[in-house]
């Protein structure tokens, strides 16, 4: 289990990592571009990076109480 919500959380971290470049390229243009998609891709990164931080805590609580006796 633990081994898939790595495979997750590597996912999850591409993505924040994508939107994140996506949106600073997107900034740097300028334009209509940036007045379209700023406010969108700010919340798709804010989302993906939840997503991302609730794996890591699963990871984390699964390995806890795993090894606990």
């Amino acid at each position: 289990m633990v081994t898939l919500l790595s495979v997750l959380l590597g996912l999850a971290l591409a993505a924040v990592l994508g939107v994140l470049i996506t949106g600073v390229v997107v900034f740097a243009r300028g334009g209509q571009a940036n007045h379209r998609w700023s406010n969108r891709l700010m919340n798709m990164r804010v989302a993906t990076q939840a997503v991302a931080v609730l794996i890591l805590g699963l990871i984390f609580l699964l390995r806890h109480f795993s090894s606990t006796p």
